[in-house]
């Protein structure tokens, strides 16, 4: 099989294309004919070397979402039937034409979409949910603040927020890609053009002065101060990304004068068992949505994988809005 390799740290061109056995189902797994894969922050970030993947997953092949067909099960596994249609996440090795991952972390594509649809799905809206519904507990009626609104994991956030009835007040750092906010039901946005950002009263004005229930920080650095600024007592802040930095310097006042609760996640290093849960909690919640129509795909492009530095170039560029796709001819 075909996998794309780190061949040593640096940009989009330290990659390159190999000639790898396809590796066999364990008693529980099942083997994956891999179609479409995406593209993540967190790719760009391995391959400079500086995000390097779980133990168990491929070392020097990037790709953590996955859609494609059953080619094979282990002797064990009864979820899944070769010729299956699947999506899901993976520690690592998406980048490959075959893959193989336990049949409880696997989720069926939904009804209707194809390939490149469904590879854009799992790891933007795995991460929204589990952000949002089972740690923040987001109710409908809230308000939510979403950073980075226009990236896959904010586009992903702001229709699962529309489905479940939350105000959305979205940020970013282009008004051209801000634009495109209102087709998932963000009723407001903000533009951070300065350095630090400045948000706070904007979301307060469209929160009617209460501030936000919830927050999806994407984006860390210097936004976290300006984030407590603009949530409503006993608000949620969970900060999931850090791409404008890992350090902030917090005022606590207004921490402990509201009862704030600020919690940070990530989906990759978790604990299979983990991994498991949350995959069976969304083919409860999510696939039904999926099949409906209320929640989507939000996608960029869709290159094939021969083109896929030139997409890890235009992510790092932060001209994307949604997800870049990159297929298996």
């Amino acid at each position: 099989m075909k996998v794309v390799r780190i061949t040593k740290p640096g940009g989009p061109e330290v990659l390159a294309f190999d000639e790898r056995p396809e590796p066999a189902p364990g008693p529980y797994d099942v083997q994956v004919r891999v179609r479409a894969s995406a593209l993540n922050r967190a790719d760009l970030l391995q391959v400079r070397g500086a995000y390097p993947p779980p133990p168990d997953a491929p070392q020097d092949v990037p790709g953590l979402e996955y859609a494609g067909e059953v080619v094979a099960v282990g002797p064990r596994a009864r979820k899944f039937q070769p010729g299956d249609r699947v999506m899901g996440l993976v520690g690592g090795g998406a980048w490959s034409e075959v893959l193989t991952t336990h049949e409880r972390e696997v989720l069926r594509m939904p009804q209707g979409l194809d390939f490149a649809d469904a590879a854009a799905l799992p790891e933007a809206y795995l991460t929204a949910y589990d952000a949002l519904v089972l740690q923040a507990d987001l109710r409908p009626g809230e308000a939510v603040l979403v950073h980075a609104v226009a990236s896959g994991v904010g586009s992903a956030a702001a229709l699962l927020c529309r489905a479940m009835g939350v105000r959305v007040v979205g940020t970013g750092r282009s008004a051209q890609k801000l634009a495109r906010a209102s087709e998932w039901g963000v009723g407001h946005t903000v533009l951070c053009e300065s350095n630090p950002p400045v948000f706070a009263d904007a979301v307060l004005a469209a929160t009617g002065g209460r501030g936000a229930d919830v927050c999806l920080d994407l984006v860390g650095g210097n936004y976290l101060p300006e984030s407590v600024k603009a949530m409503a007592p006993q608000g949620r802040l969970m900060q999931v990304g850090s791409v404008a930095g890992a350090r902030a310097e917090l005022d606590l006042g207004p921490v402990m004068r509201k009862r704030l609760r600020i919690t940070g996640t990530v989906l990759r290093s978790r604990p299979a068992e983990e991994k498991m849960l949350l995959t069976q909690v969304a083919e409860r919640q999510l696939l039904p949505l999926f099949d409906s129509g209320a929640l989507k795909a939000v996608v960029d492009a869709v290159l094939p994988m021969t083109e896929l530095r030139s997409g890890l170039e235009r992510m790092a560029g932060n001209g994307t809005v949604g997800k870049i796709v990159v297929r298996w001819d």
